[in-house]
């Protein structure tokens, strides 16, 4: 029986299907520990949760609104459960505290990341300092993109000893119907704060509608510091853009959203993924993205079923006026986008994770558990 220990800062309802996963795989008894049930920024419903899990006493700081994570109730934890190997998604002091149980009870380290080297190389020295520490009593690199395996390897991991485990949807809850009426123009869905540049989203819905020579419709998805300012801009413009504002929309209503727009934008400064991405692609929606976004150029390929373009309006205009007025483009875009969508499976992503243990185990020398039975907190 392998034990695997998964620590995680949170728990986003796109990740609970891949948890189950692991947890039904047989052979494999799963203790996920979550540092806290939601980030004060999030707004996410979860859901009943039926696989091996416990919520850690909360306790963080907030700095330049990250959120830091400190549980040292995540030793006693691991002690509790005896894992087979402890695998880490971060290097908040929750993470690093795993990272030492690890050590001390000479069980293998698996370092988990959505990060990039692009999201990541403005990180200060002893941010890196850290890593490098880290990565050096590493047995396997799990990344959730090629710009993450760029990541490990830049920190001298052996390309045997890294693995992909994808980040996912259900892509067949957001799959749309041939004849789904696709009355809106845009999309947009994310936190309304800078980084993620809902401003330039509705600046490039405006200069589509005068290249069009019509109005356009664009919904806003989300909430933030920004959302005041954007709602001024679209009252400016009301002739020209039909803006509609959502709010947070529950998980379970998010793929009608998604089947009945035409064109996402997704202008994010930062963004190590982008599971926003994955959504609209198993809707079928093509995609315009930022190269800051890891999924530009892998899961959104430029040309192929969306674009990937700096942050320039003219650029950005002209990509969706040809989506909006080209019917063949759109179609071949929208086909493509779901076929994308596809290889980005929770079996595909539970295989990889599991890969990287087995690998692991091999590379330290250890034997499985004879513990028996699915973990329960209580």
């Amino acid at each position: 029986m392998l034990r695997i220990s998964l620590v995680s800062n949170e728990l986003p309802p796109y990740r609970v299907p891949f948890f189950r996963a692991l947890d039904r795989t047989p052979g494999v008894t799963l203790q996920v520990l979550f540092c806290t049930r939601r980030e004060p920024n999030r707004m996410w419903d979860i859901p009943m949760l039926d696989f091996g899990h416990e919520f850690l006493h909360e306790h963080f700081i907030t700095v330049r609104d990250r959120y830091i994570h400190n549980n040292p109730g995540v030793v006693k934890a691991l002690h509790k459960f005896l894992p087979d190997v402890v695998i880490t998604g971060g290097f908040n002091p929750t993470h690093l505290y795993a990272f030492a149980y690890a050590l001390v009870a000479r069980r293998p380290h698996i370092a988990m990341t959505d990060g990039t080297d692009r999201s990541e190389r403005d990180l200060g020295r002893w941010h890196k300092a850290v890593r490098r520490i880290v990565y050096s009593r590493t047995a396997a690199f799990v990344s959730a993109s090629q710009g993450g395996k760029r990541l490990h390897r830049s920190y001298g991991a052996d390309d045997a000893a890294c693995f992909h485990s994808c980040l996912c949807i259900d892509n067949a809850e957001f799959a749309a119907s041939p004849d789904t009426p696709r009355d809106l123009d845009f999309l947009f869905c994310g936190r309304i704060e800078a980084v993620k540049n809902p401003l330039f989203a509705f600046e490039v819905a405006l200069a589509c509608a005068r290249k069009l020579q019509r109005q356009v419709s664009i919904v806003f998805v989300g909430a933030g510091s920004q959302d005041a300012e954007l709602r001024a801009l679209a009252r400016q413009h009301g002739d020209l853009v039909d803006a509609r504002f959502s709010g947070f929309v529950a998980h379970k209503d998010l793929p009608g959203v998604y089947q009945s727009a035409k064109v996402f934008l997704f202008p994010s400064s930062w963004d190590p993924w982008g599971v926003v991405a994955n959504e609209a692609c198993a809707a079928g929606v093509p995609v315009l993205v930022s190269p800051h976004a890891g999924v530009a150029g892998e899961l959104v390929v430029h040309g192929h079923n969306g674009y990937v373009e700096e942050l320039e309006l003219e650029t950005w205009s002209d990509a969706a006026a040809n989506l909006l007025s080209q019917a063949a483009l759109w179609a071949r875009f929208s086909r493509q986008s779901v076929a994308m969508a596809n290889d980005y499976s929770y079996a595909n992503a539970a295989n990889g994770l599991l890969a990287a243990c087995r690998h692991a185990m091999e590379q330290s020398g250890g034997t499985q558990s004879d513990v028996r039975g699915n973990y329960n907190a209580d």
